[in-house]
């Protein structure tokens, strides 16, 4: 059951009832999974909101969703409208079970093994240019500050020296911090100057997808025709090569093809390349060739200019002390902005009321309790220390060896960064320490950060394990 949720009348429209549900999903479910499986789903309401009807292209995909998603559809729909509500799951009129060809069961089996954990993912488009753009993820519209400005600039020469400089690049940063949106704007911005340009976007699991197709099908003369004739290609998450032979393989050959041809290649991960775990070393190598850039978490001012910008792309005002209440409290990435606005929008609509700090308050209320509940000052300090193996009374004491300074550093700019508290109240949880002493480890820490890919990594585990 979901706290916190307004029930959907059926005064407001049946279709209000799936989108709410919907808004909702696109907060749990990765984007790669929500865009794949729920996005095209057609919902049919019924008027007294009892029952929900939605038809899916094909057998396999109703299957797919039945056993992945339905219960929690279900769930959602229920505690949106207050009452139960019947899920029922139906093919579209127009399509019929697509039966694939028999494969010899020994090559299913050295194939598969390629894909233990990842979901197959949906076939690219079958009219249009196939390069998988989001044509909306544009430099244009992409908010710069200080957390991505490397990166931006990166991938603006990029976008105007193909097979040039930086080569590969590789992004890196954690979830939901806009690295897909630059890859996008990388691959968009080429299309205009060059509409002729092959590209393609693809994300690491449909290129593991279409290895074990190739492989099924032994169609792998159409597979090297694709991926080694493009001018761009723009692969998201390679972190999800780890541990598939095959695949890296495949991709090391595409590798080598590319640059040979003198095409660009762009990459991100949620690491930098020697921290990528159980993938060859000569592939890590070929990722580190290049120009690496990290993108980190947006600053405050960046984090209001997203909201207010988000929100006017969806037709709506965001007054700006809205926005510094919501940027204050969602720091870790985009991703959970984005979901932030969304839910504090729906509520507005819902509850047909203007945007204001306490509207956003209630419709965040789940959120802001949990991370209220979870990061204090107190819980950083033991979760640093527990880190970097010191005693949690080293955060208080006058000792000042390195290995004790330069945690204490990094618990203090994590409790700014994570925290409401001030810089006095900061030195005084630090055993009594004066405020310019907390700014300069905030400081000194911030910079760092930016060229120092241990410490950063360091940083982004730490931030992770904080906020749960």
């Amino acid at each position: 059951m979901i706290e916190g949720n307004t029930p959907v009348s059926p005064a407001l429209g049946a279709q209000a009832l799936w989108l709410a549900c919907v808004e909702q999903l696109a907060q749990e479910i990765p984007e790669q999974q929500f865009n794949t499986w729920i996005r095209p789903l057609a919902a049919t309401v019924a008027e007294d909101l009892s029952r929900v009807t939605l038809q899916v292209a094909n057998r396999f995909k109703l299957d797919w969703i039945r056993a992945q998603y339905a219960a929690r559809i279900s769930a959602l729909l229920e505690s949106l409208h207050g009452a139960p509500v019947t899920l029922e799951l139906a093919l579209t009129p127009r399509e019929a079970p697509v039966r694939s060809t028999p494969t010899p069961r020994s090559v299913q089996e050295e194939v598969l093994e390629e894909m233990p954990d990842v979901a197959p993912a949906e076939p690219p488009p079958a009219q249009g240019p196939k390069t998988r753009l989001n044509p909306a993820l544009t430099f244009a519209t992409l908010v710069e500050g200080s957390a991505n400005r490397m990166a931006r600039a990166a991938a603006m020469h990029v976008a105007g020296s193909l097979g040039q400089l930086y080569n590969p690049l590789f992004i890196y940063g954690g979830v939901g911090l806009g690295k897909t949106h630059l890859v996008h704007a990388i691959g968009n911005q080429l299309l205009a100057d060059k509409p002729q340009a092959k590209i393609l976007y693809i994300h690491a699991e449909q290129f593991v997808s279409d290895v074990v197709k190739s492989y099924q099908r032994k169609t792998f003369d159409e597979f090297k025709q694709r991926y080694h004739s493009l001018d761009l290609l723009l692969i998201d998450d390679v972190q999800f090569f780890a541990n598939k032979e095959r695949t890296q393989e495949e991709f090391f050959n595409a590798f080598e093809a590319l640059l040979a041809r003198k095409s660009h290649i762009v990459l991100t991960s949620d690491t930098y390349p020697k921290g990528l775990a159980d993938i060859h070393e000569r592939l890590v190598s070929r990722f580190d060739s290049g120009l690496t850039v990290a993108i980190e978490p947006p600053e405050l001012e960046m984090r209001v200019a997203i909201l207010i910008n988000k929100a006017a792309a969806e037709n709506a005002v965001m007054p700006e002390e809205v926005a510094f209440f919501v940027a204050k409290n969602v720091r870790s990435n985009v991703r959970e902005l984005e979901g932030a606005l969304r839910k504090i929008l729906a509520y507005s609509r819902f509850n047909q009321k203007d945007i204001s700090i306490q509207l956003a308050r209630e419709a965040l209320k789940d959120l802001l309790s949990i991370q209220n509940r979870q990061i204090g000052v107190e819980n950083i300090q033991k979760t640093v220390a527990d880190f970097y193996k010191i005693k949690v009374a080293d955060m208080y004491s006058k000792k000042r060896p390195a290995s004790i300074a330069r945690p204490r550093q990094i618990a203090m700019f994590l409790a700014k960064e994570l925290t409401q508290k001030s810089l006095p109240e900061i030195g005084e949880l630090f055993g009594g320490r004066d405020h310019t002493t907390v700014l300069h480890a905030v400081r000194k820490i911030a910079a760092e950060r930016q060229t120092n890919t241990e410490l950063n990594q360091q940083l982004h585990v730490l931030e992770q394990t904080l906020k749960g």
